[in-house]
């Protein structure tokens, strides 16, 4: 159990494994059943049998691939079979959503002969618009790839060879310019001779490389001709025998080194007999052939990169194979083509010496991203690499005739750029990187919880806080053993209220709430309870903040925190926000969880904190007040209401895009305000979404998530003057962890500029 029922329990919750099937028109009337299905379904049918291509404009195969493997080489985890590999192909098809709206389905094959198994997949082509082949061993890889390509007129891409050729090359790119390196004149020594390696060495010399300058070592040494136990792919990289037999022989006065092998292949006293400005691409993945910072100890000089996400230059296949798909699909192409793969490759490399935007620095810890031995291979979570990538391929699709369809890719790209966003990546991304920069302690109340304590163990693995947890701890400790959890082992705190509660507890709460109707008696009670103790550690210094919830209901878990935290200095009310995670966008709605029914003044300050909050995630807001009305479309003082509150908003805040009244179509379906009311201040669809009351705050956020398909992150509370964060009862691992780092987040701010709270 532990962090492997974490796995097991994500890809089992509520609709099992990771992907469903939607429909894309309207079902709701016998109209559309008649339209989607007999007899309205007849009529396309009929084109596609007349012009077979008809099937790109009538069906969903325009935007569907194949994610194919028969599991004889998933992962690191090798030959487990077709069905083991079924929660990797569905990861994979995850991928391809995310980052470039693809549809996919995952098609595990249970045949491992090579001539069958190409039957199977080329008898598929008319379902689909390309295959993505996965995890099949070599060298079967080959040939499947290669018969496939030859019978087939879509894309049938194999990642593992091409995907990794296609990052790496354009690495190569820059480094060589950052090494002052000419491509022909590199000497390139690879560990590995699999199908990644070799179609990495084949694309290089595509590239520029001279095959007569590299030299293989697989794991019996140098590949050369004088051996007998080699593979057709290999023998084309025999070098002659000139003596050399082992990995350190060969990279003596090397220019480069590419690992596609296993960890710890190469020593530092390797590294220190390349040549000058040595490239070194260690990507053995999850530890490399030699580690980043032991690579850059043995040689300064070098220009490294590896496959890891916690070090500099990774070479991520995410950065190719979902953009090189969107542009192959989005011109019909019948192939990948080489032109395509260079494109892909020179589009990568260019976009890295582009000035790098705030969101995409913001999204890796605030360092400042520039060209140079630091930064040679774009952030797999820059959202540019869509609108880099797919036109290039495209264009070059057309330019060297596989598109079956010809369109302006600088047009193209804009419609790109307005449909592609990784704002929720980024954001969460960016909790997470900063969180990490400097830990807090957050108190957790009833930590003899397993799901909380599941959480626990993401956030110490994860560096983004130090616990403190409040219960008992035999009670804790036990679960924890129940569970496999090992976080107790790294000094985390563990306290008991009903016996560690301090004099000087009591007094505080005594002193805040005497007034209020609390006797000493009353308050030395409330102390020994975990709701009173976790705020009151906070309050007085003992933890940086706290995560609560989980066990009462609402309103008793925030009671606590608002009497002893107060509200924060110059907020009228306390506010609860959700940040709505949807496909490619996030929304932030309000309030949640307080405010019935505001007045102008009070929906004025929930308007702003909320602006602000948006803003501290480094996402600009663009605010609509949300109605029944649009634009003065009805008289009511509801409405009056709402124009007054923006009135007060747009003077404390004129630089905000804010506007309203509108209803919830309105200011999200640009289009439509465009066209009804052109004179809308908001430039784009709204991301802030302020609600009168709530009612409807409370009642769109839940509708959102159950019928919009959206990931709820929150409550986060706003106005309150200490980190905080409440939990609903039903709140899962990622949510605790999200709202953790969240509450780091807010700690780290709160101690640059400590400012005594007004109290409520």
């Amino acid at each position: 159990m532990g962090r492997k029922e974490d796995a097991l329990e994500y890809h089992r919750r509520g609709r099992k494994g990771k992907l469903e099937v939607v429909p894309t028109k309207p079902l709701v009337s016998q109209i559309d059943l008649s339209l989607a299905y007999t007899p309205g379904v007849a009529e396309p049918c009929l084109e596609i049998a007349a012009n077979e291509d008809m099937s790109w404009e009538y069906t969903a195969r325009a935007n569907l691939v194949a994610v194919i493997s028969n599991g004889t080489a998933v992962l690191g985890l090798g030959d487990i079979g077709a069905a083991a590999g079924k929660p990797v192909m569905e990861g994979k098809a995850c991928l391809f959503k995310k980052f470039a709206d693809i549809d996919v389905f995952d098609l595990e094959i249970n045949e491992k002969d090579v001539d069958k198994f190409v039957d199977i997949v080329a008898a598929l082509e008319p379902t689909f618009g390309g295959i993505n082949l996965e995890d099949i061993a070599a060298p079967e890889c080959f040939e499947i790839e290669q018969k496939l390509r030859e019978r087939m007129r879509i894309p049938v891409f194999h990642d593992d060879q091409h995907g990794t050729a296609i990052i790496s090359g354009a690495g190569l790119l820059n480094a060589a310019e950052l090494a002052g390196k000419q491509l022909s004149q590199i000497k390139l020594v690879v560990s590995g001779a699999g199908a990644a390696a070799i179609a990495c060495v084949e694309f290089f010399i595509s590239l520029g490389l001279v095959r007569e300058n590299v030299v293989l070592a697989d794991s019996k040494g140098v590949i050369h001709e004088g051996r007998k136990d080699l593979t057709r792919q290999k023998q084309k990289f025999a070098i002659r025998d000139d003596g050399r037999r082992t990995l350190a022989d060969a990279m003596k006065g090397a220019d480069m080194f590419m690992g596609v092998s296993v960890a710890n292949t190469v020593t530092a006293e390797m590294l220190k007999t390349m040549g000058e400005r040595p490239i070194v691409f260690a990507l053995a993945n999850p530890d490399p052939e030699i580690s980043y910072p032991d690579a850059i100890l043995a040689r300064p000089d070098a220009i490294v990169a590896t496959g890891r996400s916690d070090y500099p230059n990774q070479v991520n296949n995410v950065l190719g194979f979902p953009y090189i798909f969107r542009g192959a699909l989005d011109c019909r192409a019948t192939t990948v083509s080489e032109a395509m793969k260079l494109a892909a490759a020179r589009a990568l490399a260019e976009l890295t010496r582009e000035p790098v935007p705030d969101s995409v620095i913001m999204a890796y810890g605030g360092k400042a991203l520039k060209m140079g031995p630091d930064y040679f291979i774009p952030k797999p979570f820059d959202p540019r690499v869509l609108w880099w990538v797919a036109p290039a391929v495209a264009q070059a699709a057309m330019d060297s005739g596989v598109a079956r369809i010809k369109f302006d890719t600088g047009e193209y790209r804009e419609r790109l750029m307005a449909k592609g966003s990784n704002a929720a990546y980024s954001i969460m991304r960016t909790i997470g990187k900063e969180a990490r920069q400097d830990p807090k302690r957050i108190v957790f109340p009833h930590a003899a919880n397993p799901r909380l304590l599941r959480a626990v163990q993401q956030i110490v693995d994860e560096g983004i806080a130090k616990p403190i947890l409040l219960g008992r701890e035999p009670e804790i400790r036990q679960l924890c053993q129940e569970l496999s959890l090992d976080f107790l082992d790294s000094s985390i705190q563990i306290i008991d209220p009903r016996t560690d509660a301090k004099q000087g507890y009591v007094d505080r709460v005594y002193e805040l709430r005497q007034r209020k109707g609390l006797t000493r008696t009353a308050a030395q009670s409330l102390v020994h309870t975990s709701d009173y103790f976790a705020p009151l550690m906070v309050d007085r210094g003992d933890a940086d903040g706290m995560v609560t919830g989980f066990r009462v209901n609402y309103p008793e878990t925030v009671r606590p925190v608002l009497e002893i935290f107060g509200l924060s200095p110059g907020a009228k009310v306390a506010i609860g926000m959700y940040m709505m995670v949807l496909q490619n966008s996030v929304k932030f709605v309000g309030d949640t969880v307080f405010n019935i029914f505001p007045d102008a003044d009070t929906l004025a300050d929930i308007t702003v904190q909320m602006a602000d909050a948006v803003q501290g995630f480094g996402v600009t807001p663009r605010v609509a007040m949300i109605s029944y009305s649009n634009f003065g479309s009805v008289r009511h003082p509801d409405v009056t209401r709402i124009h007054r509150t923006i009135d007060i908003v747009r003077e404390r805040r004129p630089e905000l895009e804010i506007d309203g009244e509108m209803q919830p179509e309105v200011a999200l379906d640009d289009e439509r305000r465009r066209q009804l009311f052109p004179f809308s201040r908001l430039t784009r669809a709204a991301n802030t979404l302020v609600f009168p009351s709530l009612a409807s705050g409370n009642a769109a956020y839940q509708m959102m998530k159950v019928f919009g398909s959206a990931t709820p992150v929150g409550p986060i509370l706003l106005g309150v003057a200490q980190p905080v964060a409440a939990m609903q009862n039903d709140a899962t691992v990622e949510e605790i962890v999200n709202m953790t780092a969240h509450v780091v987040l807010r700690a780290q701010q709160l101690a640059k500029q400590r400012v005594e709270p007004k109290r409520a």
